[in-house]
């Protein structure tokens, strides 16, 4: 007999993951409805087992054994791997030897929010491939059997793995700011382990959140990380996400050094080994990345935004190295090819050991004027549309290049402009860069006027 469920509320069906608010959209049920679908998909896909973990959210125990419930229902074993970043969920497929996982977890959104990131067979689930599970669910295509749950511990794997990898050329002193979210379990051994006296900020996981919002790429949560390092003699500052797999990066007197930046430097180094390899950014990093990456010897590859659609690529291609602007990081030189905000912080740290003064190396690095992220907030499925109109419509006058891959990137001799439908909130999402404030202020405008003439009337946040 087929176990018949509820259908679960399609909007925590996202592009990359599932996401929602616990009890309300992202219930038990619900999970347990997911993990059955997905245990029948991973059968199909001759999959036996899969490694699931949680990050500190207080939601995680009673969301992961309902989707650990599920998956059994569908007569697939699961691992039980407990309260770890989600890189060590992916880390954990290739340990165990099991090819697929689950981390449940809810990144840097606030409290409420729960949701899974998924890996069948090697593949990390989104789109198609995300709603294909809640078709299963609604057409009750699910498999019957009786899997077991077994419990394993992969942390003191992973950190040895690293520690025999990752070699530091003298000892650092660093700040580490984990936001009290589930990095802030693996984080301090790790890097004490590599040799760095810490200065921890936050390093207790607590799914409340009660110091600061997990989340890197705001600079508003890295003003503990500028306080600590202006009071200590700590030379660099690392802060990671909510579930580890992001890592942003401060300088001594406080500068931020953004992803596309630090893609830079790690770029230099697996370029240095990896002579001719691929590099694969998305559209909204730098356009002195590209320039960066070819003086070196590599080729560049811009790529959709959305770590699963740079994982798909990289799997593809079989790139040394791909980042994102959202400070995503994947290295498949030396490493396995998925994001891993700690094993990024320490293959920095080994390129930063060479040097007495790191802030310099890292302020060296090329930079340019830049707006931060603007959003311009619509209606559900209308950004698309907007961006449609953009593509098929806007005319940009003196323009170099136009890149559709993501949105419409229009890139002049002095900067470029972007915008691009969000995956996830019904946004339009905008970036600047250009050599000067005055090329920025034109580029500006040529999208006010592009965007206006396709959509009139629409609020503009520049």
């Amino acid at each position: 007999m087929t176990d018949r469920y509820a259908a679960p509320a399609p909007e925590i069906f996202k592009a990359y993951d599932i996401r929602g608010i616990v009890e309300r959209t992202l219930t038990i049920d619900a999970v347990r409805a997911i993990g059955h679908a997905l245990g029948s998909e991973a059968r199909d896909r001759g999959q036996q087992a899969i490694a699931v973990g949680r990050d500190g959210r207080l939601s995680g125990p009673a969301l992961a054994g309902a989707l650990a419930e599920g998956i059994c229902a569908a007569g697939v074993d699961v691992v039980d791997i407990g309260c770890v970043p989600t890189p060590l969920a992916y880390f954990a497929a290739f340990e165990l030897g099991t090819d697929s996982c689950v981390s449940v977890t809810g990144s840097h959104n606030p409290p409420e929010y729960n949701g899974l990131k998924m890996v069948l067979g090697g593949q990390t689930l989104h789109g198609e491939l995300i709603q294909d599970l809640r078709r299963r669910i609604v057409d009750g295509v699910l498999h019957q059997g009786q899997g077991t749950i077994r419990k394993a511990d992969v942390v003191a794997a992973y950190i040895e793995r690293i520690v025999g990898d990752v070699r530091l050329a003298r000892p650092m002193k660093i700040v580490i700011d984990c936001g009290n979210g589930v990095a802030g379990a693996v984080a301090p051994q790790l890097f004490e382990r590599l040799g760095c006296e810490l200065v921890p900020l936050f390093c207790e996981v607590d799914g409340h959140f009660p110091n600061h919002h997990p989340d890197p790429s705001k600079p508003e949560n890295l003003r503990d990380v500028v306080r600590a390092l202006a009071e200590t003699d700590a030379e660099l500052g690392l802060a990671f996400d909510g579930d580890g797999d992001r890592l942003g990066v401060v300088t001594k007197d406080g500068e931020i050094i953004f992803p596309d930046r630090q893609l830079m430097l790690f770029a230099a180094d697996v370029l240095s080994r990896v002579p001719g390899g691929q590099v694969i950014y998305d559209v909204k990093c730098t356009r002195n990345l590209a320039t960066w990456i070819r003086e070196r010897g590599g080729e560049p590859v811009m790529w959709n935004t959305g770590h699963a659609l740079v994982k798909a690529k990289l799997r593809e291609t079989g790139a040394p190295l791909a980042g994102e602007m959202s400070g995503h990081v994947f290295f498949k030189e030396r490493w396995y090819g998925f994001d891993d905000g700690l094993y990024a912080g320490a293959r920095l740290l080994e390129i930063l050991s060479t040097t007495d003064d790191p802030g310099a190396t890292l302020k060296a690095l090329p930079d340019a004027v830049s707006t931060p992220e603007l959003n311009i907030k619509m209606n559900e499925g209308e950004p698309f549309e907007l961006v449609r109109r953009l593509k098929e419509g806007a005319r940009f006058d003196g323009a170099r290049e136009l890149i559709t891959i993501d949105g419409v990137r229009v890139e002049y001799s002095d900067g470029f402009g972007l915008a691009r439908p969000s995956n996830t909130t019904p946004v339009v999402v905008l970036r600047f860069e250009a050599d000067t404030e005055a090329a920025i202020g034109r580029i500006q405008q040529a999208f006010r006027e592009a965007i206006l003439g396709v959509w009139p009337g629409l609020e503009l946040p520049f």
